[in-house]
């Protein structure tokens, strides 16, 4: 398998993901944002970290990217994108994934371990997290707060599309435990087609005990052998 980790002025995160996916055995190369080639990924990754400064809003100035016209054109023909953190910010802004990332509902930056449960283990990005898991994985945002409308939010659950709730040690979503606001503690959503995925919180963050979990190894041997 080989995956590009796309590289932005402001990206902290690449190194994490190149590294966490090294680790699964993958093929790993850093693509610049001004590179206009993407032939011969498998996967493309969008890592966390504040592209451009998140002048204007997160993922705003990103998306003109002129390597994101070619992850749209990756996308469309099936290939699989993953988006973290700010790479879901950027995912959103990009038209890839509905919705939008919002200030925080506190206002302030959020830096902790969450719990996860995961929606649909039927997906490409789940399909090895062990039944009934919950994941213990770090969110470290300012504009976590996923937003969508009414129909929007009917749309994904109708279509099995909302990978990710943030909940308890014990799996039960709870607004208690909804750290950034988010529309039905949402923490990860996927497009209709199963192909691209964003989510909040950094499974690049939790591959080694010695960070704390090695929960985010259940969404990466996902993506190798899906």
């Amino acid at each position: 398998m080989r995956s590009a980790v796309i590289v932005f002025p402001g990206s902290n995160c690449d190194m994490d993901v190149f590294q966490a996916l090294k680790q699964m055995g993958c093929r790993v190369e850093f693509v610049w944002h001004k590179e206009h080639r993407l032939e011969g990924f498998d996967l493309v990754v969008l890592p966390g970290g504040f592209s451009y400064g998140d002048y204007l809003r997160a993922g705003a100035i990103a998306r003109f990217s002129p390597i994101m016209q070619e992850v749209v054109r990756f996308a469309r023909k099936g290939g699989r994108v993953l988006g973290i953190c700010n790479g879901f910010q950027i995912l959103t802004e990009a038209g890839l994934l509905p919705g939008a990332l919002l200030r925080n509902r506190n206002l302030r930056f959020v830096c902790q371990f969450v719990y996860v449960r995961v929606e649909n283990p039927h997906t490409g990005f789940t399909h090895r997290v062990p039944p009934g898991r919950a994941l213990h994985i770090p969110i470290a945002h300012g504009e976590g707060n996923y937003f969508i409308d009414p129909q929007g939010l009917q749309q994904l659950e109708d279509h099995h599309q909302i990978v990710f709730r943030y909940a308890t040690a014990n799996n039960e979503v709870i607004p208690e435990v909804n750290p950034n606001g988010s529309v039905a503690n949402i923490a990860g959503i996927m497009n209709r087609e199963g192909n691209v995925l964003g989510m909040m919180p950094h499974p690049e963050r939790a591959v080694e005990a010695v960070l704390g979990s090695e929960d985010g190894r259940w969404i990466f041997e996902s993506l190798m052998t899906a």
